[in-house]
């Protein structure tokens, strides 16, 4: 009996768990911190050997496979010995592929991957589709997969999953765009990030599509380097193509494999340009998998983005307060600001990843105030100092969103996006939204 070793006991490792034992593997799962007692409880009931307060290399290198999970480095001491003694580290995802007969749509990009996974996803089912959801969102694909198997899976990609992947191949893949981001784990070189992203495409063959942004140089210039045999669709909003997608006039233009498809923005219920990128992205993709002009438009109409996206929490006293926790980096902070006309009232920070805040200074004359949320505001405060009329910073963040609504007037919007990860005073991105959110509920409340 084969042997495989799991490292760690998170969403996938759980997952990747449970398939294996399904597929007849000898399945021992490392955990370097503690399991949940609800997860111990599922492995004890499923035959499953663990650990949990490290990792016993012994047990772990006797392995004929080692399925990493995606938060673990791969330059822990366990896994760079198996590295040497050649025994295959993958991802969850990689694992799964092999045991789905499903068509694969695969969503990767350093911004909008998971908005363009989400509205892929929601046109498909829409659409009648035989349709299952994965990757970075939602549950394991290797868990759903010990139930039931789709026609059609829709899966974001993170860059760390995507460095597990070694036969993965996408029927149809989509690039958003590839930006700084994560460079700690790539060893602060850019190039590094961009080839990891870029191993999505590096299976896939002649009958095969991949969707990918003309406007994005990092994208354009990495491609180049590489060879694919896919079929490349390109998309824009600046300029046109006569095999991709792009914006004209009042309209998206989707043209694919004989298709020439119009939707209209108003059918659009997500704001700003980025987010029109990511329904190019959806809409091309879905096109390319057979949904027709007309149940596209249906089901752009009855999309709704996923919480801490740009999410329009509560209009007080015409002020409109907008939860983007989702904004960790420069570039999704940038989106987020470039999608409003009207003064704004920013709150930002938190854990800084080596942050360059030149991308947002062209935006500053729409700022009226900058509300600092972090345990260390000093980078972000001197990128600001000047160009931005009142700075005021804060550690909690009910005092921001009092401070947002004192500040403002009608008209004006109310912005976290943090630019910044959530870890110094939240558990994750999703707790600080949800903390903005129940403060301005709160203050909705005391006002009434």
């Amino acid at each position: 009996m084969k042997q495989i070793a799991i490292l760690g006991a998170g969403e996938s490792g759980m997952g990747a768990a449970m398939l294996a034992k399904v597929k007849g593997y000898a399945v021992f799962v490392s955990e370097f911190g503690k399991i949940s007692d609800s997860n111990k409880i599922k492995l004890l009931e499923a035959g499953i050997k663990f650990e949990e307060g490290g990792h016993s290399e012994k047990i772990i290198l006797n392995a004929d496979m080692i399925i990493k999970s995606p938060g673990i480095s791969p330059k822990i001491p366990v896994v760079q010995k198996a590295f040497e003694e050649g025994i295959a580290v993958v991802d969850e995802l990689e694992f799964a592929y092999r045991y789905s007969a499903g068509r694969v749509i695969a969503i990767t990009g350093t911004n909008g991957k998971t908005t363009t996974t989400l509205l892929t996803y929601h046109i498909l089912k829409e659409a009648g589709y035989d349709v299952g959801l994965a990757g970075n969102v939602g549950e394991s694909w290797a868990a759903q997969l010990v139930e039931t198997d789709h026609e059609w899976w829709v899966i974001e990609c993170s860059s760390y999953q995507i460095d597990g992947f070694f036969c993965f191949k996408p029927d149809i893949a989509v690039l958003t765009n590839i930006t700084p981001d994560h460079l700690d784990r790539y060893e602060y070189k850019f190039e590094n990030y961009v080839n990891s992203k870029l191993r999505l495409f590096r299976n896939m063959s002649s009958n095969n599509c991949m969707i990918v942004n003309a406007e994005d140089t990092s994208s354009v210039q990495g491609l180049n380097g590489i060879k694919t045999n896919a079929q490349k669709h390109w998309f824009s909003l600046s300029d046109s193509a006569s095999n991709g997608g792009f914006l004209e006039e009042s309209n998206l233009r989707l043209i694919a494999k004989g298709k020439n498809i119009s939707i209209p923005l108003e059918a659009i219920p997500i704001h700003g340009k980025h987010n029109l990128m990511n329904a190019i992205c959806a809409g091309l993709a879905a096109s390319l998998a057979g949904v027709s002009e007309e149940n596209l438009l249906t089901s752009f109409k009855t999309f709704k983005n996923a919480p801490h996206r740009m999410e329009e929490v509560l209009e007080l006293a015409g002020i409109t307060f907008v939860n983007d926790s989702k904004g960790t980096n420069v570039e999704s902070t940038a989106y987020a600001l470039a999608a409003y006309t009207k003064p704004i009232i920013w709150i930002a920070g938190g854990v800084d990843k080596g942050n360059d805040y030149q991308l947002l200074q062209k935006y500053t004359s729409g700022i009226k105030a900058l509300i600092c949320l972090g345990k260390d505001n000093s980078k972000l405060k001197a990128a600001f100092a000047s160009s931005i009329p009142e700075i005021r910073e804060t550690e909690s963040i009910e005092e921001a969103v009092n401070w947002g609504k004192s500040l403002g007037e009608s008209g004006d919007v109310v912005l976290l996006s943090p630019a910044c990860a959530s870890f110094d005073l939240f558990k994750n991105y999703e707790d600080r939204g949800n903390q903005f959110r129940t403060a301005v509920l709160n203050l909705n409340q005391a006002i009434a």
